[in-house]
């Protein structure tokens, strides 16, 4: 299945790693063994928005290619739609699903923020400890409505993941750096010119200070120049703070995405 999704096809470069995806040709099967709780790492990926009668039919799919309880406790699904066509999300969503909807930016060529900070250092991650204050910097950041537990298991994984990426040369974890201590991070990976950001998260007592912009920043010269890069891709809930941080660095919106989830299945 060929997709338009800039967005979705940059999902994809994760899972074309240590993932399985099979195309049933109007839906992508995403399957993620390592980390079988990853809501967005074992999902259905359709051809066209969801039409009616597609909430009774797509997770009958789901349970099929995926799983379903008490293994699988997690229903997701995309699909390929640029513009970010709902289609018939509204019943879904009747049925407990949340609609996602976000906002896909990109950039050739970046310039600084409006709150540089030159005195933090922006590194790749190398040492044992370094990738630890990552992982448990991306713990403390998650929403409220995920439970430590269980976040752990899965963030370990991913984690895990990213690392594995980092050392085949698929690009890095980035860090940003005050005195020795990580109070920001987030992961850039490629496909060919094209490089993916991933998960933007500062520590909560060292936000509002420009350090995540500057870690954006610094992190996409380093793509540029190092990694040989000529796109970047960054995804930002729509009208978000985030979305306007991204957008100052250099960031123009270029589609949008949308997905369904459910999770706490019994």
């Amino acid at each position: 299945m060929e997709l338009r999704s800039l967005a979705y096809r940059t999902d994809l470069i994760f899972p074309a790693f240590d993932g399985i995806m099979l195309d049933r040709g109007d839906y992508l099967v995403v399957r993620t063994p390592s980390n079988p709780t990853f809501y967005w790492g074992n999902f259905l990926l359709f051809r066209s928005p969801p039409r009616p009668g597609d909430e009774r039919r797509w997770p009958k799919v789901f349970a099929d290619e995926i799983g379903s309880p008490p293994a699988v406790r997690h229903q997701t699904f995309g699909w390929d739609s640029p513009q970010g066509d709902p289609g018939a999300a509204a019943a879904f969503v009747s049925q407990g699903f949340r609609l996602s909807a976000s906002s896909v930016l990109t950039a050739s060529a970046v310039h600084p923020p409006p709150r540089l900070v030159d005195s933090i250092d922006v590194r790749r991650l190398g040492t044992e400890d370094e990738w630890h204050q990552a992982l448990e910097n991306q713990i403390r950041c998650r929403d409220p409505e995920h439970d430590e537990p269980g976040y752990r298991t899965f963030k370990e994984a991913e984690m895990a993941r990213y690392r594995r990426m980092a050392e085949a040369g698929l690009g890095g974890w980035f860090g940003a750096f005050v005195g020795g201590r990580l109070v920001a991070d987030l992961g850039l990976y490629r496909s060919g010119e094209v490089g993916r950001y991933q998960t933007v998260e500062t520590h909560p007592e060292h936000r509002c200070r420009g350090y995540a912009g500057t870690l954006v920043y610094q992190s996409a010269r380093q793509g540029f120049i190092d990694m040989g890069l000529r796109t970047l891709v960054i995804v930002a809930d729509a009208d978000s703070p985030a979305e306007l941080l991204y957008h100052s660095i250099g960031f123009v919106p270029t589609e949008r995405q949308v997905g369904l989830e459910r999770w706490g299945l019994g």
